[in-house]
């Protein structure tokens, strides 16, 4: 049994000076529960607390993990392992609610988090934090993947599912919106039909994802989600 469960972790608002256009973009922060026979993996924790600046900047409107947990009828102490797709302030902020817990993350990743103006720096080393490096593509557990996704940050990832229905592709923020997996997919597509260039650009992980054939593909910012 597979379940892959999407949880409102809130919202905030990106400012026009990050949107590309003329206004502000309200987005929300959204985090995914895959439950398995095997146990309960847990990607993205929300929104950290403590920075005035951070605060200001992009106004957030936080939902407590515990909360959204608590509405999948589970504690934080039921969740077996902690995947972020990376350790922006907006996707690792509730990892101090699970010390003890394993957090699967790529060590160039780690290592940005832990240099200066990457993130809020007491949201990574806190008290009881269990960090598991995963070194570029692995199967964690029967079926379920860890695959590089770099572009956002170095050592972004992605979370490969595979369920009775077909594949489900957690892709945090590798693509900010489902559109823009689309184009890059028929990119791919595009290239492999033999059409002449010039074409778009492409992040050449999109072709490691797309070999697992996805039939759905969910995002930390957009509650569109991809399908073919």
């Amino acid at each position: 049994m597979t379940e892959v469960r999407r949880l409102d972790l809130g919202y905030f608002v990106r400012p026009a000076t990050e949107t590309g256009g003329d206004e502000p973009r309200v987005e929300p922060v959204l985090g995914y529960l895959i439950r398995r026979d095997e146990g309960v993996i847990l990607f993205d924790t929300g929104m950290g607390e403590g920075s005035p600046e951070v605060d200001a900047h992009y106004r957030p409107r936080r939902r407590a993990i515990q909360a959204a947990l608590a509405d999948a009828g589970l504690s934080h102490a039921e969740v077996d392992l902690v995947v972020n797709c990376h350790l922006h302030f907006d996707h690792c902020g509730g990892n101090l609610h699970f010390p003890g817990t394993p957090i699967l993350v790529q060590p160039k990743e780690l290592e940005l988090a832990r240099g200066e103006h990457h993130t809020l720096p007491w949201l990574i080393d806190f008290a009881g934090v269990s960090y598991r490096e995963v070194v570029g593509e692995a199967e964690i557990w029967p079926g379920v993947w860890v695959v590089p996704t770099p572009g956002h940050t170095a050592g972004h990832q992605s979370l490969v599912v595979r369920q009775s229905d077909g594949t489900v592709v957690v892709a945090g923020q590798a693509h900010d919106f489902a559109s823009e997996f689309g184009a890059a997919r028929l990119a791919v597509r595009a290239g492999l039909d033999g059409v002449g260039e010039p074409l778009p650009s492409y992040p050449k992980w999109m072709e490691t994802l797309l070999a697992f054939d996805p039939r759905r593909v969910l995002f930390a910012h957009d509650q569109s989600v991809w399908e073919p």
